[in-house]
């Protein structure tokens, strides 16, 4: 049966059908193609014919006009629209033109950028003329790296390794960047918040060598379907950036189905798990042998899907179902990658870590396991299946939270509306002021020099004053302190330190994988069952100190699940606003989490099969927060029910959040107060789960009505009488905690939940 008759199969039967909220076919289309510019290469050409490729699609013509023009441009055009072309295109037509011509490539992932090399090496592999491409990342071999310095005319790189390696050693790569023409970034719309505010900064310091060497590179960045892709790449770079939108690709017909799990238990609104629903729809896709790729939120959630669908495989097709994640050392997911794109895996169950564009060949289906926090992201990893012919099928399995309920009872949100817009704020003064300390060690300040803002000279005195910088006679600003400030400054604000996994069963012991070490707390405890590539494995021992955990194999039909116990203090309020009897708050915030048990939970029937308690010391984490107290005046309850209707408040504001600030709700951590010690009053803590935060407690506090109104509409919309896991979170006996939360959402009086 292939993916045409599975699909007719499903339409007919009326039990799926029952699920189904929306089935969305677009029809196929072709290509839109124009001619090879004359002044192309021979050599190029040639070798574009060797790969078949006779015509340019139209988005790659336009792209090339642009950037022989001189502009700086960004292509934001689908999935598997042949980006990578637009690029490497002018790249190769200057290093042909001139061999002392230079190109840097920049890729926010190592995988991505082993990917592209293997890509440029297909295509230079017909040229005559000699092009030399490296990889230049922390797996780079010393010995390597003076060659790449030297002879690279095309060095990829990721925007770690350029702020940490690159840009305060550029004397050693003096004809990069004294002949550098091109900077490519791939994958601009991972490059927001608080990552992308640094990206932005840089690029500043990255354009600062170049002019100091002579150069002035031009900028091509690809980036997935945002709502702003030019304001985007325009504030990343400084200067004006020309859009390539439209696709001149064909494209194969498509199905877009959001499929609603059954309900269970009516009386509480239970809903069949979305992974055993992800499980049933995905073992009848691959039990046809259609390829398919699943995503699913967690690691965990990723081993436990490939783990199922494994069991349920024939013999034949079981070792070619994969799972893929953040934590698999970098040879396992080469060999992951290879595989896919040769056809030899059938089946990939994967965190977003394959959302982005590495090329895994040709899959049919796509499965998307619960809304991964934005609609960019969604159609991401919809876009996975299907290339460009034949026909392809995109699945969103709901989860029973508010947030997926929400979208499956409003498909026009997913499928009609536009994406995100993606936000940066490369002037935000902490971070500012980290890349001119990395700035000034790379390059004296001249006294007239402007960096992104005009208060430059002010901020740079205030180095001075710190003892940071000296400013000579001549008015140029020297660094003067020890240390290398890039080592010290993390472009990404989580923590970098890691935990690495020890198989003490192999001889020698084998590293099988890492964690961070906020996350070893809850999955790495002693006892913890940890999965790796559907084997379980048991934690002897963790040796936190050392950053250790040390496993071994185990058969055993069960997975655990820990709680932390959270204590909040306020370090500091940033702003805040009194409205009625609420009063809204945003500022810093210490969280002191102590992980407690830990739950055994069965694998077929996730029942609660045992606990166990924890021995672990307390951790802290310093994050950015949003917070809202309440007059208990206004509500004449008892502290329990204050308690259940403050907890079912979080519950479903977490999906909100979620929504508005582009995240999954994974990215953020809720907590409540009945008596506030800090407040006096009822309070509920809203607050980012990376050390420093990384900006969505600030939106959260700037869209606040909006973000309450959507939070009123989750909780209007679930059909529930009184309150069930997926509008106010777990039961509690039968309470009606739904109405109490709407009681609450009496107190806010913003748009649509004044009528509350």
């Amino acid at each position: 049966m292939n993916l045409e008759q599975l699909l007719d199969e499903w339409r007919r039967d009326p039990q799926f059908r029952e699920q189904v909220s929306a089935w969305r076919v677009t029809p196929a289309r072709i290509g839109r193609y124009a001619d090879f510019p004359e002044l192309i290469h021979p050599e190029l050409r040639a070798s574009l014919a060797a790969r078949g490729i006779e015509r340019l699609y139209a988005h790659q013509r336009e792209a090339w006009d642009l950037i022989q023009a001189g502009r700086d441009v960004v292509i934001a055009t689908p999935t598997a629209s042949g980006k990578t072309l637009c690029y490497n295109l002018p790249v190769l037509q200057a290093i042909l033109c001139d061999p002392s011509v230079r190109a840097l490539y920049v890729f926010p992932t190592k995988a991505l950028a082993q990917d592209q090399v293997a890509e440029l090496h297909d295509l230079v592999r017909n040229l005559k003329t000699s092009v030399h491409t490296f990889t230049y990342d922390g797996d780079t071999p010393v010995h390597a790296r003076q060659k790449i310095r030297e002879a690279g005319h095309i060095v990829v790189t990721n925007p770690d390794m350029l702020h940490a390696a690159i840009l305060p050693h550029h004397t050693k790569w003096l004809r990069l960047f004294k002949n550098l023409r091109y900077v490519v970034i791939d994958e601009a719309h991972i490059y927001r918040g608080v990552f992308g505010s640094h990206v932005a900064n840089v690029i500043r310091r990255l354009l600062r060598i170049a002019s100091f060497y002579g150069a002035r590179p031009q900028f091509i960045f690809c980036s997935a379907t945002i709502a702003n892709p030019g304001e985007l790449t325009s504030r990343l770079l400084g200067r004006e950036t020309a859009v390539v939108s439209e696709s001149g690709a064909p494209e194969g017909e498509k199905h877009v189905i959001l499929y609603n799990p059954p309900v269970v238990d009516p009386s509480l609104g239970l809903r069949q798990s979305a992974l055993r629903a992800a499980r049933r729809l995905g073992a009848r896709l691959l039990q046809h042998e259609i390829p398919t790729i699943l995503f699913a939120r967690t690691r965990n959630q990723v081993e436990l899907l490939a783990s199922y669908l494994r069991r349920d495989a024939r013999d034949l097709v079981r070792p070619r179902i994969v799972s893929y994640r953040g934590g698999y050392l970098p040879n396992e997911r080469r060999a992951i990658e290879r595989g896919l794109r040769e056809g030899k895996i059938l089946g990939v169950v994967s965190t977003n870590a394959l959302e982005l564009g590495v090329d895994i060949g040709s899959l049919q289906a796509a499965i998307t396991v619960g809304y991964p926090g934005s609609v960019a992201s969604t159609r991401q990893q919809m876009g996975r299946a299907g290339r460009r012919k034949g026909v392809s099928a995109a699945i969103f399995v709901a989860t029973s939270s508010a947030l997926d309920q929400w979208m499956v009872r409003h498909p026009e949100a997913l499928l009609d509306a536009s994406p995100e817009a993606a936000r940066i704020y490369p002037d935000n003064l902490l971070i500012l002021m980290d890349h001119l300390k990395c700035a000034a060690y790379e390059l004296p300040f001249s006294p007239d020099e402007r960096f992104g803002v005009e208060t430059t000279d002010e901020l740079l005195g205030y180095l001075v004053d710190m003892r940071v910088l000296h400013r000579a006679a001549d008015g140029r600003y020297f660094y003067m302190a020890d240390d290398m400030p890039a080592h010290a400054v993390s472009l990404r604000s989580a923590a970098q330190e890691n935990v690495v996994i020890v198989d003490q069963s192999a001889h020698p012991p084998l590293v099988i994988g890492e964690m961070d070490r906020f996350s070893a707390l809850t999955m790495l405890h002693e006892e913890a069952i940890y999965l790796h590539q559907s084997q379980m494995f048991q934690v002897e021992r963790l040796d936190l100190e050392n950053g250790k955990a040390f496993v071994r194999p185990v058969d055993c039909d069960y997975y655990t699940d820990a709680e932390l116990a959270v204590h909040l203090q306020v370090l500091e309020e940033n702003d805040h606003a009194n409205e009625g009897p609420l009063c809204h708050y945003t500022g810093d915030l210490a969280v002191h989490a102590t992980p407690t048990l830990f739950k055994k939970i069965k694998l077929e029937t996730h029942e609660n099969v045992g606990w166990g308690k924890i021995y672990l010391p307390e951790a802290e984490l310093h994050t950015s927060g949003y917070w809202v107290t309440f007059d208990r005046s206004g509500w004449s309850a008892s502290d329990d029910e204050w308690e259940a209707a403050l907890k079912g408040l979080g519950h479903v504001l977490k999906q909100a959040v979620a929504l508005h600030a582009m995240c999954a709700a994974s990215d953020v951590h809720v907590a409540v107060e009945v008596r506030d010690p800090q407040y006096a009053r009822p309070s509920v803590y809203v607050y980012d789960a990376y050390p420093g935060g990384v900006g969505i407690a600030e939106r959260v506090y700037r869209d606040r009505d909006q973000i309450f109104a959507t939070a009123f509409d989750m909780l209007q919309g679930c059909p529930c009488p009184s309150g069930c896991p997926s509008c106010v979170g777990p039961p509690t006996s039968g309470e009606p905690v739904k109405q109490w939360v709407g009681a609450l959402f009496a107190f806010v009086g913003a748009g649509a939940v004044r009528g509350g």
